[in-house]
């Protein structure tokens, strides 16, 4: 029976506006390159044409200054992960998004349960409100063992004395109403030993803080569909970078670790306005098509939209398939 893992860490979700991060470049410096100064054990920064999307346990949080660039999404969140029978959620190659669609993602939606979504090169994150805890543990429990992560050690999660009064949902198919785009860049997920990160750490910077407005010499950065996506996190000591391949080409070689096949995805990005964080079953609109069609995925929610990763080879049938769940929800 698959695992599913509820993290001792307690998350909040926050965006930072373009314009104000060097308000808080000091402290995502620290959260990031610095992780003995600080007691973080989970940090995540996304960049986006829109804003930086940071998710951060209490330690971390605690690193950032008040201010009107930041807002904090109010809900305590918690990961889940899920866990091929017994492994370590790090040892253990990711399930990937697709794999838990049908067993996860789609029983949440059913139950009106909003989920916001991190994978990593390592695995899978799938974030919960905590206050949503007793129905995520009801809804999924008859599917996974449930185990809590306290202190590292795993330890059998307790139902939580729900057992009765939920009503069985009506299932519903899931069109997608919300507008799909696929920007021309090519990605690489990848990761680097946490040793190296000195080595790495002020080209690192430069892409995460000073590389935004730098246009590269011949390229009108937006119009040719290229966009501005950048995902760092260092989770339990961890590290995952998703980047476009302009970006990845100016690291050092064997720094990375970039499978062998060297493979590159494409993104599909959905919303065409912020989607906000009480619609339930976006990450089910796309992950269930994907899963039906068996293609793999990593998917990256941040503050505004919400970003699939596919392989590369894939991206013209994951568009036509999405495309046609999209025209039945008109």
């Amino acid at each position: 029976m698959m695992e599913l893992h509820i993290l001792e860490h307690s998350l909040k979700v926050a965006s930072i506006a373009k314009e104000g991060i060097q308000i808080c470049t000091h402290g995502l410096i620290k959260l990031a390159f610095l992780p003995s100064k600080t007691r973080c054990k989970f940090f995540s920064l996304t960049e986006t044409p829109e804003d930086y999307t940071i998710i951060v346990d209490e330690e971390g949080f605690k690193e950032l200054p008040e201010s009107e660039h930041l807002s904090v999404a109010e809900a305590t969140w918690l990961a889940l992960n899920v866990v091929s029978g017994g492994g370590s959620a790090t040892n253990s190659q990711p399930i990937g998004v697709t794999k838990i669609a049908k067993s996860v993602i789609a029983p949440l939606a059913d139950h009106n349960i909003s989920v916001f979504m991190l994978s990593t090169y390592q695995t899978d994150f799938i974030l919960v409100r905590e206050r949503d805890l007793p129905m995520v543990m009801h809804t999924l429990s008859s599917e996974f063992t449930l185990l809590r992560v306290i202190n590292g050690e795993t330890v059998a999660a307790n139902s939580l004395g729900v057992t009765n009064g939920f009503v069985k949902p009506k299932l519903v198919p899931r069109p997608i109403i919300h507008p799909l785009s696929s920007p021309s860049n090519m990605f690489c997920v990848t990761s680097l030993d946490p040793d190296t990160l000195p080595s790495v750490a002020t080209l690192l910077m430069d892409v995460m803080f000073y590389s935004g407005g730098m246009k590269e010499p011949g390229a009108s950065s937006e119009d040719s569909g290229h966009i501005r996506f950048f995902s760092f996190s260092l989770i339990e000591g961890y590290i995952s970078l998703v980047m476009d391949e302009q970006t990845t080409s100016r690291f050092p070689n064997n720094v990375l670790f970039t499978s062998a096949s060297g493979e590159l995805w494409k993104m599909v990005r959905i919303g065409g306005q912020p989607l906000g964080f009480d619609e339930c079953g976006i990450v089910a609109q796309i992950s269930e098509p994907l899963a039906t069609a068996d293609i793999p995925a990593y998917y990256i929610s941040t503050f505004k939209f919400d970003h699939a990763l596919v392989p590369e080879e894939n991206i013209q049938s994951v568009i036509g398939a999405l495309r046609t769940n999209e025209s039945a929800g008109q």
